[in-house]
């Protein structure tokens, strides 16, 4: 039989209860002994006695028995220690390799040698070891620990534990989330204990997939060690577990739900008192819990936390903390949970938190961090990077098949950060869910473990068995998991996989079907690459036909070419080899004073190709939110450089935190136009409308409108009426109308929009309709041939365009090569060279040759044209001296000197040779003869004088001729 009271304190008490603070003052003095918290705890940290198992033959040699013969230092991982094995062509990784040709092709035999191992496909560790090992260390034990439960934990143990205390065994855990915590009363005395602890990081019985970012090579590397807290530490017998908060903000009071647990074999009268603290350290109350216990007893009850409770959310991170006391005659026991008052519910098809609607715009971290190999456990590097991600303008995080540890949930409460976890596993490519295999039961297990551990965050809003399941019976079992675990804990939102599939009881859906604007497989069908700059589109037609919440899945996977100067910064376990490849293939082209030039262009096209996705999903009414991959690099699946930040969360160089988070904020004025490049004969349009996810809604705001040209003056301007805006997207503030009639020559302007503090701004590029005509044109051959005649009209002294169909260029010259408008999509490697295959333009935009057709240095919407005619060319052959008026950036895995325009002499003439095609379909392309103009007007000038003599046939060979 079990007995509960409980009791609120205030200044009218009864006797009764009076008569209860006297046997709890009486229960202080005798237990006091027992609260001497300096003692309460053994920090396990240090040198441990250390062994390497790659025989699995230590179990059977009860290894536990004797001193291990070698040292490491905990916590840490053997590689951090410099254990283990060195690396070769040989290593057993764990994680998919797509491309292959890393262990076949000549290009690679050098980097398979034994002095020379280098990896190409993700960052490489110092040693590599997989397998078990064992750890070791002899532990005094008090003496006033006797009489006293007490446990061992072991948080970030990676992966299987097993704990002998001398030659006992305790027990095994495998948790990839939660600390292993082993209960060591029954075997540990007062004194000398040796305790020893194998540690195996092998994929065994339970296969969470082999990409998990819990355990793969791909990110945080499938380390072994003990990385967080080793401690012993003592509880009286009867101890608090499994306390959970549950906050309800619309009744002001918080359900505490807690189980007692009494090992002392005596039936114990206890005392629980419970009081919340604020923010500002104020008390709100006193609860005090009679309750009779025999072994256990689980305990629920409401808490009132008054009519002025602060809510928690990304805005106000106000947190509490609940403090907890439990006397009984076995001692005194406190234990402090902190929480936050928040709802975060369904409301249509948006999330709502405490009743105030919200748009996800989120990130993923897949367990990427070079110098340690693995995540870390203290509050301050989270805060880095939540704040980080907040400078940005982002306000969520997914964890991509995995679940971070602690000291993320504490960082991402105090910052305010939305967070999605996800319980350790990928289970495709070599896995599945549903099919009854062990990781089935581990998912519920280690998903039950997740909430029990991390629950209380008000943080931790969202959650996902993993990452794109595989398995013929997936949906069934996500199902049932989702349905499950709404039961088990409805602090927050459930969805079965992230990806995939959608089935009828999940609270969001998370997928990149229809919801991206390049989708895997779309390659250059996508709508960056198939369809001509325009900002009108938005998912609508996708979100309507799903009735909850939808949040786009991995969006953008925009790649960027390497940061060489990055390299230094891998002062840990984690060494970019990869990256060493791709600079001597830089260099060996002939290049290397490129590196810089090449990572700046190809980050100003990558940049663009973010602001274009993140607004699509802005403009789609009542979407519920997006999830980049990545914000940062993710330097795994083939070395996927995705990020406008490097693997450090640092930036690069070219998109500042504002210039981002102009366009990815709580509040972005956003513009649809149908086109970007216009004739001055037209009258340039644009429908203004905004996306507003602030604390408030804005009250009164005049928002205001500017075209400014490329020297910064104002063109034209205006404003658009007074207006409330509510907290949403799809709200239109105004038009744009301006006629381009005065605009006399060819230039670039911006469209800036202001809304209070918030700015945006887009790039449109206007063309004169009638151009002078071109001084001596006939003295230029334009021709889309190289033939007899071509070469003749070169050979005597004169001026060749010759400006191709795409297609023309041999396969082995560039023809192969798969040219868009957009960067590269993830990586040409993991997604087994699905195009486009290059990232954008480079030239000097102060080129005669360009001198009208305005542009930098980089790809912008008004290359989108030529870049979707036109073929990269091979110059590799030819001497390097050989510089192209525009440059195509190529992928870093190949290196090749790219063209899409160069000059050279042949004979006694001069050849202009354009992988454009600047002769089809004239009337339909406005980018394209302006280009030809500027091209036919340099040529005319004394400008045009190739430096570069090649011979007609070294033409013919490029055309395949």
């Amino acid at each position: 039989m079990k007995r509960q009271k409980f009791y609120t304190v205030h200044s009218d008490w009864s006797l009764k209860n009076v008569a209860n603070v006297v046997l709890l003052f009486l229960i202080m003095i005798v237990t006091g002994s027992c609260e001497k918290k300096s003692n309460d705890v053994l920090d396990l940290s240090g040198n441990w006695h250390f062994q390497i198992d790659s025989l699995d033959q230590g179990k059977q040699d009860h290894w536990f028995t004797k001193t291990l013969s070698d040292e490491i230092r905990l916590p840490g991982s053997m590689v951090e220690n410099g254990k283990g094995k060195e690396v070769s062509v040989n290593s057993q990784w764990t994680g998919s390799i797509f491309d292959s040709t890393y262990y076949t092709s000549k290009k690679f035999a050098r980097y398979r040698q034994p002095d020379n191992i280098k990896v190409p496909f993700w960052l490489q560790p110092l040693k590599h070891y997989l397998g078990p090992a064992w750890y070791q260390k002899e532990v005094l034990i008090p003496q006033d620990w006797k009489g006293h439960k007490i446990m061992l934990t072991l948080e970030r143990a990676h992966w299987q534990t097993e704990v002998w205390v001398g030659d006992v065994k305790v027990g095994m855990q495998n948790s990839l989330a939660t600390p292993h915590n082993f209960n060591l009363t029954n075997y540990v005395k007062p004194g000398k204990n040796q305790i020893t602890i194998r540690v195996d990081n092998r994929v065994l019985d339970i296969d969470p997939g082999p990409n998990s970012h819990s355990i793969s090579d791909h990110t945080q590397s499938n380390w072994n060690g003990i990385v967080g807290n080793i401690s012993m530490y003592k509880t009286p017998f009867l101890t608090l577990e499994n306390i959970q908060l549950y906050p309800i903000v619309s009744e002001k009071k918080v359900v505490v739900k807690g189980r007692l647990s009494n090992a002392s074999g005596n039936k114990q009268n206890t005392f629980l008192t419970v009081k919340a603290i604020g923010p500002d350290n104020s008390e709100i109350n006193s609860v005090v819990k009679e309750i009779k216990i025999d072994t256990s007893a689980n305990f629920q009850f409401d808490y009132s936390m008054g009519n002025t409770a602060l809510l928690w959310d990304e805005f106000d991170p106000n947190l509490y903390t609940m403090d907890f006391e439990l006397k009984s005659e076995l001692g005194i026991q406190t234990k402090q949970v902190r929480f936050g008052m928040r709802d975060f519910k369904v409301n249509g098809k948006q999330f709502n938190i405490n009743g105030r609607p919200i748009f996800l715009r989120g990130t993923l971290e897949c367990s990427i961090f070079p110098k340690t190999g693995y995540p870390p456990t203290d509050i301050d590097s989270w805060k880095r990077i939540f704040n980080i991600c907040k400078a940005h303008g982002l306000n969520h995080m997914r964890f991509h098949s995995w679940c971070p540890p602690k000291a993320a949930f504490d960082a991402a409460d105090e910052v305010g950060f939305y967070l999605q976890v996800e319980a350790s596993s990928w289970a495709n490519q070599g896995s599945s869910i549903g099919d009854g295999k062990p990781i089935d039961e581990w998912i519920y297990k280690e998903v039950e473990a997740i909430l029990s551990a991390y629950g209380n965050h008000p943080s931790f809003v969202m959650m996902a068995y993993g990452n794109e399941p595989g398995g013929k019976n997936q949906i069934n079992f996500l199902s049932g998991f989702v349905e499950h675990f709404k039961n088990f804990d409805n602090r927050r939102l459930y969805t079965g996989g992230a990806g995939w599939p959608y089935f009828k009881n999940l609270d969001y859906y998370n997928s990149a079907n229809g919801v991206r604007i390049q989708g895997w497989g779309e390659e250059l069908n996508s709508i960056i690459n198939r369809e001509p700059p325009q900002t009108m589109f938005d998912f609508s037609q996708v979100n309507d036909t799903v009735p909850i919440p939808f949040v786009s899945h991995e969006i953008g996977q925009w790649c960027v070419y390497p940061n060489f100067k990055e390299m230094d910064k891998y002062t840990g376990v984690l060494k970019p080899k990869n990256f060493e490849i791709f600079k001597e293939s830089l260099e060996e082209n002939q290049m290397g004073d490129l590196a810089d030039s090449l990572l700046l262009a190809s980050g100003k096209l990558q940049a663009l190709c973010y602001k274009a996705d993140i607004e699509a999903a802005l403009r789609t009414k009542d979407f519920a939110g997006f999830q980049l991959l990545d914000l940062h690099d993710f330097p795994g699946q083939g070395t996927a450089l995705v990020g406008v930040l490097d693997a450090f969360w640092d930036e690069k160089g070219y998109i500042t935190p504002e210039e981002f988070r102009s366009f990815s904020g709580q509040t972005v004025p956003l513009a649809r136009m149908e086109k970007r490049t216009f004739l001055n004969n037209e009258i340039f349009k644009a429908t203004i409308e905004i996306a507003h996810y602030g604390k408030n809604p804005i009250e009164g705001l005049i928002p205001k409108w500017e075209l400014i040209d490329a020297e910064g003056n104002v063109f034209d301007n205006g404003d658009f009426n007074e207006i409330d805006i509510p907290i949403g997207n799809g709200i239109k503030l105004g038009e744009v109308s301006v006629k381009l009639n005065e605009l006399l020559k060819p230039q670039k302007l911006t469209l800036v929009v202001n809304v209070g503090d918030n700015r945006n701004d887009w790039d449109i590029w206007v063309y004169p309709f009638s151009k002078k005509p071109v001084e001596n044109e006939k003295n230029v051959l334009v021709t889309d041939r190289f033939d007899d005649t071509t070469i003749d009209y070169l050979k005597n002294g004169g001026k060749v365009l010759l400006n191709i169909t795409k297609g023309d260029i041999s396969p082995k010259k560039g023809g192969d090569i798969g040219i868009g408008f957009s960067s590269i999509f993830w990586n040409t490697s993991w997604t087994s060279g699905q195009k486009p295959h290059t990232l954008g333009i480079l030239c000097n935009p102060k080129h005669k040759a360009l001198g009208d057709f305005p542009t930098e240095y980089h790809s912008d919407w008004q290359w989108w044209d030529a870049m979707s005619h036109s073929n990269a060319i091979v110059l590799d052959d030819f001497d390097p001296k050989l510089k192209p008026i525009v440059r195509v950036v190529d992928d870093w895995t190949e290196n090749r000197r790219l063209a899409l325009i160069f000059e050279v002499k042949i004979g006694k003439g001069n050849l202009l040779f354009s992988g454009v095609d600047l002769h089809s379909n004239l009337e339909n392309r406005i980018e394209a003869r302006q280009l030809l103009y500027s091209l036919k007007k340099y040529m005319n000038s004394n400008e045009f004088n190739p430096e570069i003599t090649l011979e007609s046939d070294d033409i013919k060979g490029l055309l395949g001729y």
